[in-house]
């Protein structure tokens, strides 16, 4: 039975763990590291804070991290803490779970101006990621730009629109809260380069546009192409379509102060602004071909106090694990790295599918570490990482210690909502200690 550290405790490293316990049972060793003091990654500072439902899968790992045969790991960096290599030297497997927490940068004149942002940074902030807890965009003007054509693009827009009162039972932090309270958006536009065709928003996430209190979804029906066509699609994005279809028949979008408006076919080009903030976005005019956006040489320019970039995420290189540039991940084979390092989830295949797409990955690199790895007897795995930890002074945070803190959460939270998040590094560190 190999010793296995997982580096990264979102989906895909407790799948892994998951798979692990199910591979080896009492006699598997997984040892679940995390840079933060706290666990579930994307779960927790990625999933939109109104959506509890798709949050509550916290609950199977949990029932993983409380197994003797798996230990959480949290408060230790890959790199100034402990080395890949120093891991492997110390684990007969170690895989890579890290995820893609970096925004693909959007690459166009003016993408540094302010009030511009990454949709990781973006939804961090209001997530309570501490690495964005600071962020403080300022959402006071009337326009925002929302790019993307995927279900990122419509969690912002959503939440931007939303009132206060909608986000009851969510886990939005206050900061967040208190800035939406004061915001002044009067259009939300969602930019996408291809047509309605083309979009990767999922029925569910798409229908829920249309059940907003004070703001309403808008399509241009010129932009929809002939109603024939959908029988083509595949079913979900048929019927994200026929929600497009629905958007397109309201009328004076029914009153609401926020317009949601749909703008497709269109490629932003340059950020405009003034005294180094946005004002506009200028935009062409495309045309689908062949499945591909191609410029038509029309432009025009879209007001903008407020832009978020959600064109997709990147994984953050390691030194001395290979890294596909382009395609932003680590250099793998069906998760096979190098012998003894392996990768899953976004981290091995880049921000593609479903959270449940994970489960496959992790089991699918258990499998192949069951079949390819011959378990060392020198290898010390957990003893041999707590031995280094102490001569190193570093603060490991255990899952008990987690429990802890989720529970100073709960308690601090307003009436309605699950929890109140530590958005500081020491604030969960001091509250492990009660």
């Amino acid at each position: 039975m190999p010793k296995i550290a997982v580096v990264g405790s979102g989906p895909a490293g407790y799948y892994a763990a998951e798979a692990a316990l199910k591979q080896w049972g009492d006699d598997a060793r997984v040892d679940v590291f995390d840079r933060l003091p706290v666990p579930y990654g994307l779960i927790r500072t990625g999933v939109a804070p109104d959506h509890q439902s798709i949050k509550a899968v916290s609950r199977r790992y949990e029932a993983t991290a409380l197994t003797d045969q798996v230990r959480f790991v949290g408060n230790v960096t890959i790199g100034p803490d402990v080395t890949i290599a120093e891991l492997m030297a110390l684990y007969d497997a170690v895989i890579l779970a890290t995820g893609a927490p970096n925004d693909r940068p959007l690459g166009i004149p003016g993408d540094d101006l302010g009030n511009v942002f990454g949709s990781a940074a973006f939804v961090g902030w209001y997530n309570g990621h501490p690495d964005f807890a600071a962020l403080a965009p300022d959402l006071s003007g009337r326009h925002a730009v929302v790019i993307g054509m995927g279900n990122v693009a419509l969690d912002v827009a959503r939440i931007l629109s939303k009132t206060e009162a909608e986000f009851a039972g969510s886990d939005i932090v206050a900061h967040a809260l208190d800035a939406l309270r004061g915001k002044g958006l009067e259009r939300v536009t969602i930019l996408g380069r291809r047509g309605p065709h083309q979009i990767m928003m999922t029925p569910k996430e798409l229908g829920e546009l249309g059940r907003l209190e004070a703001a309403a979804p808008m399509v241009d029906r010129a932009d929809l192409p002939d109603v024939a066509d959908d029988a083509l699609l595949e079913p979900g994005l048929r019927k994200s379509v026929t929600h497009l279809r629905d958007f397109a028949a309201l009328t004076a979008q029914e009153g609401k102060p926020i317009t949601i408006a749909f703008d497709f076919f269109a490629s932003p080009l340059r950020l405009l602004g003034e005294g180094g903030r946005v004002t506009g976005i200028e935009v062409e005019r495309t045309a689908v071909e062949a499945g591909r956006a191609v410029g038509t040489g029309e432009t025009y320019v879209l007001p903008a106090d407020l832009v978020v970039s959600c064109i997709g995420y990147r994984s953050s290189p390691i030194e001395g694990v290979p890294y596909e540039e382009r395609a932003g991940r680590f250099a793998n084979e069906g998760g096979f790295i190098l012998p003894g390092l392996y990768c899953v989830g976004w981290a091995g295949r880049g921000p593609s599918g479903t959270i449940g797409t994970n489960r496959p990955d992790g089991f699918g690199v258990i499998e192949r570490i069951a079949a390819e790895v011959k378990p060392e007897r020198g290898k010390q795995g957990r003893d041999g990482f707590d031995a280094l930890a102490a001569t190193r002074g570093l603060d490991v945070v255990t899952f008990r210690d987690w429990r802890k803190i989720e529970a100073a959460e709960a308690a601090a939270a307003r009436d309605g909502s699950p929890r109140e998040k530590f958005t500081d590094i020491a604030a969960m560190i001091a509250a492990r200690h009660g």
